[in-house]
């Protein structure tokens, strides 16, 4: 069987993609943790002097905004692959 190797300039391009796909997913992960261990339990206290609808902010972020964060980054994320994609023409549009 006869099987070629790929080409060099597809698999440099390849790392790459996944490279920024990795880069992209870690940062977004790095964001959602400090949301909702920095903001719900490492900065309760000083979050929890300020009211959001007669309820403090420290408890606000612990119960809502971890969620409310991670569901913006799905969004972020989608369009940030977006763009990666048509930049190394892997792009379905």
């Amino acid at each position: 069987m006869d099987h070629k190797p790929e080409k060099p300039e597809l698999a440099d391009k390849a790392k790459l993609y996944w490279r920024e796909n990795i880069k992209l997913v870690c940062g977004l992960l790095v964001v959602w943790f400090a949301v909702s261990f920095g903001a719900g339990i490492l900065f309760v206290d000083v979050l929890n002097k300020v009211q959001l609808g007669g309820v403090p902010l420290g408890f606000w972020f612990a119960q809502q905004g971890s969620i409310l964060v991670f569901v913006a980054l799905i969004f972020v994320y989608v369009g940030r692959m977006r763009a990666i994609e048509k930049r190394f023409g892997v792009s379905d549009e």
